[in-house]
């Protein structure tokens, strides 16, 4: 077992001559599986071919992409973990001080836009090898979409970045068809018949949904609605249709997606033989710090009913939920222990959201997710299949591998399905042999009209899950506190909901951990109304906090005991006409202490 070649002398080091594929990636190279670069490397790798990781490439000039000579099928281009743009942006535009994927936390190494520029790139060093892009940027970015950074609508990044093909949501599936049509002597021109891709032609068939061209989104903000919302409701493995996007003289066609992984292939992906460590070049310069967090987790569970407006894994990974054996997880678990470094912590056991195990609803699995309602907003539908028995079967065997001391749960609880649980056997495990101290939760906000425009439950429901918690605590004789994680400025929060938000925490005595400003990214719901200031699907208005000063207010009354904060909590009471409440949230004795 070992690396995937990195650099010309590893490739040569392993006999070969050339590379069926060049992986180019911004982040560093990390062989481990909550990786995607690795994931498909080892995929490919599976099926017989030869893969060379590029990794943080010099993008100023085309050599380090001619680092492998010319790659026999093509280029398979990311931008890493996260989007180029997020990864080196705040929420207030100001340039990020550390990459957590980059040796030693370092930022520089990875381009802005980085889809596009390795692209450029790859197209100058072999102008006639294939290109496909894939991974979130991509992904998020596959039709024209709201851009954040330049505050206006672009292209798909299929055009922008000049690519063949783009793979869209977990690409496994996708991209070994594209590998075994190319290796048959297929041109990329020709591959338009895949499923979870997308690419550039010039004529559709009947069955094609047309969407809003790109000039119509550009210009008219219910267009850009519109096609939004097509998009959501088509982006379903069993009953999405072929969507189309027109320019001038072409469209980029979207093929439905792939259906999900089955346990069996998560199993088969999952035990591929990663090393699970950063590649050693980067030993010199401290390593790579996102790995901390993965390097004694596992992913148990893939796709994310739970349909927040401001979550990207609706557009991404998709609504349908598929999980891993327990005895898969187990292995993991067994292999983890192995580590020199592990100290018998299991930092997580989950994915998107840890306590989904299974399909919503036995329906979903014939007909597909329902297209115009959700399954837990604003109430979960009668034909939720709430669940738990199979995740606490998971959670007590991993306690039970040899070496593991304690397993935690840090990849999201969603209350509201726990509180849709009648049988209380989880909320009791969770607080008995999964916690630690404090379990952070999100409730994103308190406001029941800002909640309804992130798809999240009522305030009621937190209420009623904070003090199911604290009696399970307290029948089990444990000092346990909830941190919420929470959002300021989301699309139809207005200064008098931030107020009350501060007022509900001071009342509780909450101190949030992590506090969010909103952050427009591809893809997302809430991102579509924070752009059209309206709701896609009924085109009603939402008012939306775009102006810097009242966004930093609104963040700051979310942290109103901070001292640092008080002069600012002070300006967003006086401009909500709530004067009344400075000695309340604002005194001059303000202290962080509270009940959390």
């Amino acid at each position: 077992m070992a690396f995937l070649p990195a650099n010309g002398e590893e490739m040569k080091e392993r006999g070969w001559d050339f590379v069926d594929f060049v992986l180019v990636t911004g982040d560093a190279y990390v062989d481990h599986p909550s990786f995607g670069t690795a994931i498909i490397s080892r995929v490919l790798e599976s099926m017989g071919y030869r893969i060379g990781i590029l990794s943080q490439p010099d993008y100023r000039s085309c050599e380090d992409f001619r680092t492998f000579g010319r790659p026999r099928l093509g280029f398979l281009i990311n931008s890493g973990n996260v989007d180029s743009m997020v990864n080196n942006y705040s929420v207030f535009r100001h340039r990020r001080r550390t990459d957590i994927y980059s040796p030693g936390g370092k930022t520089g190494r990875r381009p802005d836009r980085a889809v596009i520029v390795y692209c450029n790139r790859a197209k100058e060093a072999y102008s006639k090898v294939p290109v496909i892009i894939g991974g979130l940027e991509a992904s998020l970015r596959r039709f024209s979409h709201y851009d954040y950074w330049d505050d206006k609508v672009r292209r798909s990044v299929l055009i922008d970045s000049r690519a063949d093909l783009l793979i869209y949501g977990m690409g496994e599936r996708a991209v070994i068809e594209i590998a075994e049509a190319l290796d048959s002597g297929i041109s990329v021109r020709d591959i338009c018949w895949i499923k979870g891709t997308c690419c550039r032609v010039s004529e559709i068939d009947d069955e094609t949904m047309v969407l809003p061209s790109f000039d119509e989104v550009c210009s008219d903000k219910k267009a850009y609605c519109r096609s939004f919302a097509m998009q959501y409701r088509e982006n379903d493995c069993i009953s999405g249709k072929p969507l189309a996007e027109k320019y001038d003289g072409f469209y980029v066609l979207q093929n439905p997606p792939q259906m999900p992984l089955e346990r069996h292939e998560l199993d088969h992906i999952y035990e591929l033989p990663y090393m699970r460590m950063w590649h050693p070049m980067y030993d010199k310069e401290g390593g790579i710090p996102g790995f901390s967090e993965v390097r004694f987790s596992i992913t148990a569970v893939r796709g994310c009913f739970g349909g927040c407006a401001f979550c990207a894994l609706t557009y991404h990974q998709g609504r349908e939920v598929r999980s891993r054996s327990i005895e898969s997880i187990v292995r993991e678990a067994e292999l983890i222990t192995e580590d020199p470094e592990f100290k018998g912590y299991i930092h997580d056991v989950g994915g998107p959201t840890a306590n989904f195990r299974h399909p919503s609803c036995s329906r979903q699995l014939e007909h597909g997710m329902c297209r115009n309602r959700d399954c837990l907003f604003p109430e979960p539908c009668a034909n939720l299949d709430v669940d738990h028995s199979e995740f606490i079967d998971v959670l007590r065997a991993v306690r039970k591998v040899r070496g593991v001391k304690k397993v935690f749960i840090r990849s999201g609880i969603r209350y509201d399905y726990v509180m849709a649980d009648r049988d209380k056997t989880f909320l009791r495990e969770l607080c008995a042999n999964h916690v630690s101290g404090t379990l952070k939760v999100a409730p994103e906000h308190v406001s029941d009209s800002v909640l309804r425009y992130m798809h999240k439950p009522s305030c009621r429901v937190f209420s009623e899950f904070s003090r199911a918690y604290a009696k399970t605590n307290e029948q089990l004789g444990k000092k346990q506190y909830l941190i919420p994680y929470l959002i300021s400025s989301h699309p139809g929060s207005t200064l008098d909901d931030a107020v009350n938000l501060a007022l509900y925490l001071k009342k509780y005595g909450f101190v949030p951990d992590q506090v969010q400003d909103f952050y427009p990214t591809p893809g997302t719901l809430a991102t579509c109304m924070y752009y059209t200031e309206m709701e896609p699907f009924t085109l009603e208005p939402v008012y939306v906090a775009k102006d810097m000063k009242e966004k930093k207010m609104q963040r700051a009354l979310m942290h109103f005991h901070k001292p640092e904060n008080r002069q600012t909590v002070i300006k967003a009471l006086k401009a909500a006409g709530r004067p009344d409440l400075i000695n309340v949230l604002a005194p001059h004795t303000n202290s962080p202490k509270g009940k959390r």
